[in-house]
């Protein structure tokens, strides 16, 4: 825990990016009837019957010290999804020294999911590219990615989207938008507040 709050607490370097990487499956869901559209004192009316056409994975990459977002839609949430991502990724910074990511414990996070995906020698490359910082186990609200999705949820996909393409479409506005604005988390959970309110814990691991 204290390696992810010491990373958060580190200044803006845009040669070490902190990127808070994180994903989430989406359902896709479309009408069976069609919607009554919304008009002046009447809400949009929908029928409470859907049809499932099937989901995907939503991943998200968030520097909240630059209020950037890099998002992906993907079919799958393989270990050559993730890599192809990571490969993305390290393109959208290519000034960078070391690129310093947060995430979670998913078997696909790891570098090994990068030979995978590629020859030996690309996978060395762009494993040297990366710094990868783990949440602990139940503690993956330390990822301020999740917070992000979080938004994203509430202000982009809480409704039904009928397919992949939509899908994207919908969150490439909201990621414009939301980069335009520069959304940031205002993070305050530090390494000496985790010593205070979880001492008890400390005490556990000392003992």
């Amino acid at each position: 825990m204290e390696d992810v709050l010491d990373v958060y607490e580190q200044p803006y370097d845009p040669k070490r990016p902190v990127i808070c990487f994180d994903e989430r499956t989406c359902q896709l869901l479309g009408d069976t009837i069609v919607p009554i559209p919304m008009k002046p004192g009447s809400p949009r009316k929908e029928h409470y019957e859907y049809e499932r056409n099937g989901t995907c994975c939503v991943f998200m990459a968030f520097e909240p010290l630059a209020g950037r977002g890099i998002v992906s839609v993907r079919e799958r949430r393989t270990k050559i999804d993730y890599a192809e991502f990571m490969v993305d990724l390290a393109n959208q910074y290519p000034d960078a020294e070391k690129i310093i990511v947060v995430q979670d414990n998913l078997n696909t996070h790891t570098m090994g999911s990068f030979y995978d995906a590629m020859p030996p020698d690309d996978a060395f490359k762009l494993a040297k590219q990366f710094e990868f910082n783990y949440t602990p186990k139940k503690g993956s609200w330390l990822n301020m990615a999740e917070i992000e999705l979080s938004a994203l949820s509430k202000q982009c996909l809480d409704r039904r989207i009928p397919d992949i393409n939509k899908l994207r479409d919908e969150i490439n506005i909201w990621q414009q938008e939301r980069n335009a604005i520069r959304a940031t988390v205002q993070w305050k959970f530090s390494k000496d507040n985790a010593r205070a309110k979880l001492k008890r814990h400390y005490n556990t691991v000392k003992n």
